[in-house]
């Protein structure tokens, strides 16, 4: 009787160790960054305790959640949250403002300023938190290396929704050798003259979704460039800025591929382009198989374009080949005449389609230019009738 009585006692303080060891896991699944001695008052550096916070994040296994909190702004300089991490899903709420030293007080690395890297199944809430990159500070000097607010690099299984991100130096979101990536309610936001500030740029990743966002910048809303392909963008509001581009692509006689683009359902506002495929001459490789459909335009300057001659300085008979390109259900008013310019070299654009198209230049008749074009068109206002066979 004495050694079942002592058995229950051993197995009840066991039992009881191992039920607190559960508590202290669960516990410490969550790292707030004002427990690392980040202040948040707009002043002070939280660049250390933001990195102090990311290490046990990053270190713990399981789910983990990084919690910068509301009502603080936290200044950083430019930071690295590098992976691979234990954790099977990585999460981060941001509830606060996260702020950039102005261009006079900025040291170090100019070419991102908020990194994540090699960090898999991440998560991105941006609930009530604001980045803002103070970009105003830098776009006097348009020829002064600029960093991008926020770079993800070999992220893959991303998610990142109802971020907010304004005035960046430079490119507001960069995507790059990532697979597999939702952006959704994002919205992005700086003046229509500052420059090169893209929306989101995306480079040798693919199965990218970018869906029910808001961007306005001084350049190209969303830009599609090297190597990329299977990307999806569908909802998106797009003004001031440049539209959205396939490219450039091909810059310095360089390969490039990119392919399966498939952009719907979303608006341009005052841009200077819509649906847009830009390669370099003297580049290799090949943009194929996109579609731009259900597309409404609002004073566009130039609402569809394919310009293969992109900053073209000389004859060459190199060059992307264009082909497979679909524009279809694309409506709304022109800011210039030439509300469709496609213009290709020598060698060709190949197995354009224009289809349901209704543009119109208040005032003025507008019309189609192409340049070795091959294609057809079906409804199409303004009548396209330059497209070779």
């Amino acid at each position: 009787m004495k050694v079942l009585i002592n058995w229950f006692l051993i197995l009840g303080f066991v039992s009881q160790h191992l039920c607190l060891g559960r508590n202290v896991q669960t516990k410490n699944t969550s790292y707030n960054v004002i427990d690392y001695g980040a202040i948040g008052n707009g002043i002070s550096d939280d660049s250390q305790a933001f990195l102090k916070a990311w290490k046990d994040t990053c270190g713990a296994q399981g789910t983990v959640t990084l919690v910068i909190p509301p009502n603080k702004v936290f200044l950083l300089k430019s930071i690295s949250f590098k992976g691979p991490c234990r954790g099977t899903n990585i999460n981060i709420q941001l509830q606060g403002k996260i702020i950039v030293p102005p261009k006079n007080a900025w040291t170090g690395d100019v070419s991102d300023f908020i990194l994540f890297s090699n960090v898999k199944s991440l998560t991105i809430v941006g609930s009530e938190g604001l980045i803002d990159g103070y970009g105003s500070t830098w776009w006097n000097c348009k020829s002064c290396p600029r960093p991008s607010v926020l770079h993800f690099n070999a992220c893959n299984n991303l998610n990142v929704n109802s971020l907010h991100i304004i005035n960046s130096p430079k490119i507001h979101i960069k995507i790059s050798t990532t697979i597999g990536a939702i952006l959704s309610n994002i919205k992005i936001e700086a003046p229509g003259n500052s420059p090169n500030t893209d929306g989101i740029d995306i480079s040798a990743s693919k199965n990218i979704l970018i869906e029910d966002s808001t961007i306005g910048t001084g350049d190209d809303c969303i830009a599609i460039v090297k190597d990329s392909s299977y990307i999806n963008v569908t909802g998106v509001a797009c003004g001031p800025g440049h539209g959205i581009s396939i490219g450039s692509l091909g810059k310095g006689k360089s390969r490039s591929n990119v392919e399966e683009i498939h952009v719907r359902n979303c608006t341009f506002i005052g841009t200077q382009n819509g649906a847009r495929i830009k390669t370099w001459e003297g580049g290799s490789g090949y943009a194929r198989k996109i579609t731009f459909e259900q597309i409404t335009l609002k004073a566009v300057y130039n609402p569809i374009i394919i310009n293969q001659e992109y900053f073209a300085s000389s004859i060459t008979d190199e060059a992307l080949i264009v082909s497979d390109v679909v524009f279809r259900e694309i409506e709304g008013t022109s800011g210039n005449e030439k509300a469709i310019n496609l213009d290709c070299t020598s060698l060709g654009c190949f197995n354009i389609t224009l289809d349901h198209i209704d543009i119109s230049y208040p005032g003025k008749q507008a019309y189609a230019f192409c340049k070795n074009a091959h294609g057809t068109a079906t409804s199409t206002i303004p009548n396209v009738t330059c497209l070779l066979k």
